[in-house]
């Protein structure tokens, strides 16, 4: 169990990633649609595959298979975008998130969520906001706005700017 509140009202917006269970606060997500032709922005990270046009924006789409070291995200007829909503200098930007599929909204409790695993001091696991217990299945839950770096979000608020 924690004393520290996790989440804001314990809603957490599930997708799957390589067969695991993640989940992002409800609150962060903007909306999720089908995968749909990224175009490639030159000269980015490889977890950033690109830009894609919501509703006359722009909006950056990332691999968090790629982000978190995993093999790239493989398109199937479950891979969807989730738009996520986080702060950069102060400023709202959408960034698009491929997930391999979408599972569901789930309200977990308090009691059931554990703090972040401490795995050494050699890897960063900040982003990572605790560790959901549904069932039997454990869900990683997300800190979507410490999964980037400073750097990697200024950069990608540039290419919305371009």
């Amino acid at each position: 169990m924690t004393d520290n509140k996790l989440l804001d009202d314990g809603q957490l917006f599930t997708f799957m990633l390589a067969n695991e269970i993640y989940g992002i606060e409800i609150s962060k997500v903007r909306e999720v649609m089908d995968y749909k032709k990224i175009t490639i922005v030159p000269k980015t990270p490889d977890f950033m595959k690109g830009v894609i046009n919501l509703r006359g924006g722009v909006v950056p789409v990332i691999d968090l298979r790629l982000k978190f070291g995993m093999e790239e995200t493989e398109k199937t007829v479950d891979t969807c975008i989730i738009i996520v909503d986080i702060s950069v200098d102060g400023e709202q930007t959408f960034i698009g998130a491929l997930a391999d599929s979408v599972k569901e909204v789930i309200t977990l409790e308090p009691d059931n969520i554990e703090p972040a695993p401490k795995i050494g001091t050699r890897l960063d696991t900040e982003f990572i906001k605790g560790m959901g217990k549904l069932n039997e299945e454990f869900v990683i839950v997300l800190d979507i706005e410490k999964i980037f770096t400073t750097e990697e979000l200024i950069a990608v608020n540039e290419m919305v700017k371009e």
